[in-house]
């Protein structure tokens, strides 16, 4: 019996293995996504990612024929959203998080950064992005539009001071 245990757990271990190896990367880069850090300079997207993945192995004898990337990502994203929810409110609505300033994602806020990572980089459907935030098709719909604006024209900065010429005396 304790072998059997023993045999299970090492083919467990090895097939999470080999999913963290073929996947860890691109979730990886989705959570750096999401975080608006760095891609050299990223540890809340790491520990993102760690917390995802752990939540991953914790139920892996259980996913019973479930697409582990799937279940991987759907847990990356609520658990952004959640971390977003509770430090910025409603997702960060209107208040843009601690980003890297060289980002392009960083003019966005939370929730933007969010559903424009799953719908353009993952490929998540709108209804199915819906159902994962609690949120309806439309709204979906018209935030990824408005983020998607916004980064194909990014709001403008203020323009520089001009400074007064000196005029000499003729």
């Amino acid at each position: 019996m304790r072998e059997r245990h023993a045999s299970q757990a090492a083919r467990q271990a090895r097939e999470f293995e080999s999913f963290v190896a073929g996947a860890g990367g691109r979730l990886l880069h989705t959570a750096t996504l999401l975080t608006a850090e760095a891609p050299d300079d990223n540890p809340r997207a790491r520990r993102l990612l760690t917390v995802s993945l752990a939540h991953t192995y914790a139920s892996w004898d259980r996913l019973r024929g479930e697409d582990p990337y799937d279940r991987t990502r759907r847990y990356l994203a609520t658990r952004f959203a959640h971390g977003a929810w509770y430090r910025y409110g409603v997702l960060g609505i209107g208040r843009r998080a601690r980003a890297h300033p060289a980002s392009a994602l960083a003019v966005l806020t939370a929730q933007e950064r969010l559903i424009l990572v799953l719908r353009l980089y993952e490929g998540v459907a709108e209804e199915q992005a819906a159902s994962l935030l609690g949120l309806p098709v439309e709204r979906v719909h018209a935030i990824c539009d408005r983020a998607t604006a916004t980064l194909l024209h990014p709001p403008r900065s203020p323009a520089p001071a001009v400074a007064e010429a000196k005029v000499a005396p003729s």
